[in-house]
């Protein structure tokens, strides 16, 4: 039976929206590519969510790999001001689960700058049950560990849960430690899969129905 819905953060309840913030700082194409591939499309990019190294040991880093842009790399990372920006259905879709009688718990990797510049746009997680930021812990998924310490804290069974995260990798992670998963991609998609695993698995309601997060 689903009692628990589990939420990742970034492009699920709220816009990740870092190539906006680039594009402030870049002046061509080409320099925002060579931006992006030194920070949030390199392998590093996860330390900062993970929370060990300080701030600015991983920008320098992210400095390290294109040394010749280091101002624009800075200026595009040292804040994090609009990179995070709630979407319009998340308090909708929190207070629904919840009047259901669902405990709602968040899942996120999320650097301590996010916490520091976007805590405005993340205020809804303050409707929910509890959760995990990674850097608080310094643990990232798809660690198993971060899964475990999220059940574990909250007195979670893995079986009562359905995971949503727009990482599929993540997903999968869930489902071996034995939660229900969806891959998300978008707030219908993701409603009517809820629904379907619902009506398959029995909820505390006979379907989660939330048509107002549509």
């Amino acid at each position: 039976m689903i009692r628990n819905i589990v939420f990742d953060i970034g492009n699920v309840l709220a816009g990740f929206t870092w190539e906006d913030r680039f594009s402030k700082f870049t002046e061509t194409e080409e320099q925002f590519e060579r931006v992006a591939a030194a920070t949030i499309r390199s392998g590093l990019w996860c330390e900062l969510d993970r929370g060990v190294l300080s701030d600015e040991e991983v920008i320098t880093q992210f400095v390290e790999r294109d040394p010749e842009i280091e101002p624009v790399i800075r200026k595009c990372v040292e804040n994090f001001d609009g990179m995070i920006r709630e979407y319009p259905y998340t308090v909708t879709w929190i207070r629904e689960l919840k009047a259901k009688g669902y405990g709602v718990y968040y899942l996120s990797n999320m650097p301590w700058m996010a916490l520091r510049d976007c805590g405005n746009e993340m205020r809804f997680c303050e409707l929910t049950d509890g959760g995990i930021m990674s850097c608080r812990e310094q643990l990232i998924k798809p660690d198993r560990a971060i899964y475990l310490l999220l059940m574990s804290r909250f007195g979670l069974s893995a079986d009562e849960c359905v995971f949503l995260d727009d990482s599929e990798r993540n997903v999968r992670a869930a489902e071996e430690l034995g939660m229900h998963g969806i891959h998300f991609k978008n707030a219908k998609q993701a409603l009517d899969e809820l629904f379907e695993l619902s009506v398959r698995v029995g909820s505390l309601r006979d379907a989660v129905v939330l048509e107002t997060a549509n």
